[in-house]
């Protein structure tokens, strides 16, 4: 490791210094970054208003747009009305508007903003969230406040997985069973659907700030509410023709100029005839004027349904000869691992394997599965590290180009790359929205990559030394990290010990987040909670001579230790709570002295998990319990 002293969390000062008098982003700091941009003057503009003028014949690309001042108007050109909702959004974070506000017509009225112009277009064409609300429910308004943060972030599609396991949430006037909580999952907002009404409300809403909505119907498998209600499985022959009047009753109350793609799911499932299931499906959804998505490895699909690869396996079909359409939702989950690495490898992802489309490769959805139960649903974006994931995707997908070079997802890029250097740019533009666009989310991140890390992997208890390397970042991903260094994790023990050097001018105490697992949201895999005053996964922390204990007592300590998935078992009923997440938890205090202070962590392999990550990410905390970065930090 390089002995230069490295800054750390210098993200907030910097990005203070880019804003504008009304908190608006600095051009350098919107998100997603716009292809060109003009500095006509140093001065601000107080907007008077804006015009906005669609030219279809206009040689600007869909949802292409440019910005150009006015005197104190904002002139908007697009060839579509996704292009004008496009520039209002970069509008909106150079005037200093939230996303619940900017697509009011009055918002922009007396904001300042920047004497620039812009030229602005995607790199490809479809961009999107997905949110599982078959397994757990959310309301019409939840909805909408998410749609309003797409847009605002240049996300143009909501794919909404409608039906799953526990529930078909859609109204279903032919089988109104399917509505009927008794057929499903208990403890899963049995009941409870959207009306065609809502759904056709939520589609407009979307439009109106140029999203476009895919709505998903999972089949034929993740129905086991289908089973349950009619006794027999749906690719059955009497499964089918209930399923045939379920879709054309939607495709009916739906019209295709408002929904003109259906996913229709196909994964995760084995049958006898799958390709004659497809067939029937892709049929009846082209009869209905629609084009079909599904997921890919999956069902055998036709060239003219667009594939959505979610498999890493998949990897080895994007940006090669994959035979149609596809888009990227390979790039991971938000419901794997945690926000401070998934925000970093979502936006260093190299979408689709591609600088931009190239006719079959559409783009990419990034996807939420809580597949355990939600109690508290208000915890399901903190618990997932969404918006901070959903940023990182949002400037990647948007903006395209050659990538960085970094094919490690799981780990920081090195010191000195280009991959470094453009993450750490990032982190400053994201910790300012986070702290002025994003004050009414609970955003769970920091910026962290600048940390810096001296490894030491050993075998059998730690008495055979195996590697000595580095690592960056406030949580380091210890199975790749062991790849990495050519160590297969294994059932054996393994064991790491991690330090950094942090100065104090004087004695003080910070606060950090510190932990040592990411249980998956999906299979609730993990060691749990730590018994009453230890870490979980056996693991130790000190700074100097002082070991460093949890900030206070466990609530269920010991509790949730699951060495297995608990896919489809009572575990997964179980939902998740502030406290089995590093990130929603209380700092931990460090006392630091007068000058250089070694943080030292061991942490063992205490069984043989996908996940296995050590973190430890110094953070301030405010008392409403909004968190930022510990500024003025150094290490090294």
């Amino acid at each position: 490791m390089k002995n230069s002293i490295i800054i750390l969390f210098s993200a907030i000062m910097a990005a203070a210094a880019g804003c504008n008098s009304q908190t608006g982003a600095a051009p350098e700091y919107l998100i997603p970054q716009p292809k060109e941009i003009t500095i006509n003057s140093t001065k601000t503009i107080r907007l008077g208003g804006i015009t906005q003028v669609i030219d279809s014949t206009s040689e600007l690309p869909e949802e292409g747009y440019t910005i150009t001042m006015n005197g104190n108007t904002a002139e908007i050109k697009a060839s579509d009305h996704q292009g004008i909702m496009r520039a209002k959004a970069t509008l909106a974070q150079l005037a200093g508007l939230t996303p619940d506000t900017f697509a009011e017509e009055d918002a922009f009225r007396n904001a300042r903003v920047p004497d620039i112009t812009i030229k602005d277009w995607p790199s490809f064409p479809l961009r999107g969230f997905m949110h599982d609300t078959g397994r757990n429910f959310r309301e019409v308004e939840t909805l909408k406040k998410e749609i309003d943060l797409m847009a605002f972030y240049k996300v143009n599609v909501f794919h909404w997985h409608l039906t799953d396991n526990p529930a078909w949430r859609i109204e279903c006037r032919a089988y109104p069973q399917l509505n009927d909580p008794q057929y499903q999952r208990a403890g899963r907002d049995e009941g409870r659907f959207y009306t065609y009404s809502q759904i056709r409300e939520v589609i407009a809403y979307a439009r109106e700030r140029g999203v476009m909505v895919i709505p998903e119907i999972d089949m034929p498998g993740h129905s086991q509410y289908f089973d349950k209600t009619f006794g027999f499985p749906m690719a059955s022959e009497e499964g089918m023709e209930v399923l045939k009047k379920c879709l054309k009753e939607f495709m009916e109350e739906i019209p295709a100029e408002d929904c003109p793609y259906i996913h229709i799911g196909s994964d995760e499932v084995y049958i006898a005839d799958p390709q004659g299931f497809m067939q029937f499906c892709e049929g009846i959804v082209r009869e209905g004027g629609r084009t079909p998505m599904a997921w890919y490895p999956g069902l055998p699909s036709d060239e003219g349904t667009v594939s959505q690869i979610w498999s890493e396996a998949g990897r080895v079909a994007a940006g090669t000869d994959f035979p149609g359409r596809y888009v990227d939702s390979y790039m991971g989950y938000l419901n794997l691992g945690n926000p401070l690495v998934n925000t970093s490898y979502f936006f260093l992802h190299q979408l689709c394997g591609t600088e931009e489309c190239d006719g079959k490769a559409m783009g990419g959805i990034l996807c939420l599965w809580n597949d355990t139960r939600v109690a508290d649903k208000s915890r399901t974006f903190p618990h997932n590290g969404m918006p901070e994931g959903l940023l990182g995707f949002a400037e990647s997908s948007w903006k395209g180009g050659k990538g960085y070079g970094h094919d490690n997802p799981y780990l920081l890029p090195e010191p000195g790359t280009p991959a470094h250097e453009a993450l750490l740019s990032f982190e400053k533009k994201l910790a300012f929205h986070r702290d002025n666009f994003l004050k009414a989310w609970d955003v769970r991140w920091v910026a962290n990559a600048a940390l810096p890390w001296k490894v030491s992997i050993s075998s059998d208890g730690g008495s055979e030394l195996l590697a000595q390397t580095s690592a960056w970042g406030g949580c380091i991903d210890l199975n790749a990290l062991c790849r990495k260094n050519g160590i297969t994790p294994g059932a054996e023990r393994l064991e790491v010990c991690m330090t950094t050097e942090i100065y104090a001018e004087s004695d003080t105490t910070i606060t950090a987040w510190v932990g040592f697992d990411s249980p998956a949201r999906s299979n609730r895999m993990s060691d749990g909670i730590g018994e009453q005053g230890r870490w979980e996964c056996s693991a130790r922390v000190f700074a100097g001579d002082t070991e460093i204990f949890p900030a206070k007592p466990w609530n269920e300590p010991g509790a949730y230790r699951f060495h297995f998935p608990t896919w489809h078992k009572p575990a997964n009923e179980l939902p998740y709570t502030d406290e089995q997440f590093f990130w929603t938890r209380e700092p931990a205090q460090i006392p630091l002295k007068a000058g250089w202070n070694t943080v030292r962590i061991e942490c063992p392999r205490v069984f043989n998990a996908a996940i296995w990550v050590a973190a430890f990410a110094p953070v301030s905390q405010t008392e409403d319990g909004r968190i930022s970065e510990a500024t003025g930090i150094i290490c090294r």
